[in-house]
């Protein structure tokens, strides 16, 4: 897909306008255990303009932002979706964000609205909170007229941990929706006969796009596991063709041994993190079906990948995808300022701001590349974390835990405790060794679960080089020698 994305547009508008040729076709499924909840393309479309026009009829300032604190209900995708549709900006965040860390981040983003769902944590802010069954009323509302404009002008917003330690807010463009069809072919081998299935939250832009936008946009349906139903068993049962997650369900799911027959899954797709070999193999021969990856990050979606068509040679993730502006430059993936996937910048007190090398935008990402285009992934420049998929800053762990009662020094980061596994973990010096349950409940009260160390260990003192900086590679070193020595 080389084409330049069409002016004026709306990423909902696009998104929807597939469907509408098929409108009694099964746009989404949310799949319980007993019983499963449908959406009809035309359904679909008309609640997303309803809600749009209950969203206008707030009054709020074009390009408002609209903090949404929602859990895997279609209120999700009807709230973002309205939202974009009548000029609004959508912010999905993580519904297992404590009150504190919603708080610093509403502080920078200064959101007009907040729809949240019972339960979730709300930010220390006093933006409005329109609440899931406020939300529900605006469904049968008359339909919106689209917000048409620029390309280019900020559609939605989400969240990534930087290197400093601190939440960044990433600001996507509407055209970042029309930049993702060069996943379909360079990626998913995506039809619209396909009935895709992601194991992700849906305020993740892996499940966002993946798992919803992507296949609504080629008239695909997609479908949905709700929290704590068998998912292997729903996979098979609701006919899943495409399967969407990171390596650690794949592991999951082949653990539990209950994968059973799968005669109309045609391939799995992973991202978030490096896929294990031996994790790849055991899923092609539990389900005689292969695993596509693809890297990419918050800031530019996916920009590498193998495909059916294109399969990865043996260690590598797959090859730039056609259409993209992507460079190696001395080892490590640099973006061109006018690739249409790449973010508008990082929000700042004047708008978004895009740091760039040039017209490149370094992703830090090291790789290597073979002479037939094949990329190998190395690993990051920075010290950053993968808990599940999720980057996470260690900077931003030590901060939450430096006050706990008791600890005089403190450094995170993550370790492998067996081959192709690696948890967060939290070193730190104290007089003496803490209790870890009283650790955990700290860690509780100030980090979404998905950042709280799995591991505490009590040492002596830190590494430290002759800087005074702290080394992480030492600390990882020091935890590989201890535990080979066990």
């Amino acid at each position: 897909m080389t084409a330049h994305c069409p002016a004026p547009f709306n990423l909902t508008a696009h998104v929807l306008a597939a469907g509408l040729q098929t409108p009694d076709k099964i746009a989404l499924e949310i799949l319980r255990a007993s019983r499963a909840e449908r959406w009809s393309f035309a359904r679909l479309d008309a609640a997303v303009r309803g809600t749009g026009t209950g969203l206008a009829a707030l009054g709020l300032p074009p390009g408002a932002r609209v903090l949404l604190r929602l859990g895997n209900s279609v209120g999700f995708p009807l709230a973002f979706l309205g939202a974009v549709a009548v000029g609004l900006v959508p912010v999905p965040t993580s519904t297992a964000l404590t009150g504190p860390e919603i708080s610093a981040m509403a502080k920078g983003l200064n959101p007009a609205l907040v729809i949240a769902e019972e339960g979730v944590a709300l930010p220390d802010h006093p933006a409005p909170v329109l609440t899931l069954e406020q939300l529900r009323a605006m469904r049968d509302l008359p339909p919106c007229a689209y917000d048409m404009g620029a390309p280019d002008r900020p559609g939605y917003i989400v969240f990534t941990s930087g290197s400093g330690g601190t939440p960044r807010a990433v600001v996507h463009a509407h055209r970042a929706v029309w930049a993702r069809r060069m996943m379909w072919d360079g990626w998913y081998g995506l039809r619209t006969d396909d009935r895709v299935l992601h194991a992700g939250a849906f305020n993740w832009t892996y499940t966002l796009g993946t798992g919803l936008m992507d296949p609504w946009a080629i008239g695909a349906t997609a479908l949905v596991v709700a929290p704590g139903a068998p998912m292997s068993l729903l996979m098979r049962r609701h006919d899943a063709t495409i399967f969407a997650a990171v390596p650690g369900v794949y592991r999951q799911l082949l653990a539990a041994g209950r994968l059973g027959a799968l005669p109309r899954l045609r391939h799995g797709l992973s991202a978030g993190e490096k896929l294990p070999e031996a994790t790849r193999a055991a899923w092609a021969a539990a389900t005689g079906t292969a695993i596509y990856e693809a890297l990419g990050m918050s800031e530019c979606s996916t920009y590498i990948s193998a495909s059916p068509t294109r399969p990865a040679p043996d260690g590598a993730i797959g090859y730039l995808q056609d259409g993209r502006r992507i460079s190696v430059q001395d080892g490590v993936l640099a973006i061109h300022r006018d690739d249409p996937g790449l973010m508008l910048g990082y929000l700042g007190p004047d708008g978004p701001h895009l740091p760039l090398h040039g017209d490149w935008f370094v992703t830090g990402d090291r790789v290597a590349q073979a002479k037939d285009g094949a990329i190998t992934y190395l690993g990051r420049d920075d010290d950053m974390m993968n808990a599940g998929g999720f980057r996470v800053s260690p900077l931003e762990v030590e901060r939450a835990l430096a006050d706990a009662p008791g600890i005089d020094d403190i450094a995170v980061t993550d370790v492998e405790i067996r081959p192709d596994v690696r948890i967060i973990a939290a070193f730190y010096t104290a007089p003496a060794p803490l209790d870890d349950a009283a650790l955990n409940a700290f860690a509780a009260g100030r980090l979404a679960r998905y950042k709280q160390p799995r591991l505490y260990q009590h040492l002596p003192s830190l590494p430290r080089g002759a800087n005074g900086k702290l080394s992480r590679r030492a600390l990882r070193a020091q935890f590989k020698a201890d535990d080979d020595n066990a």
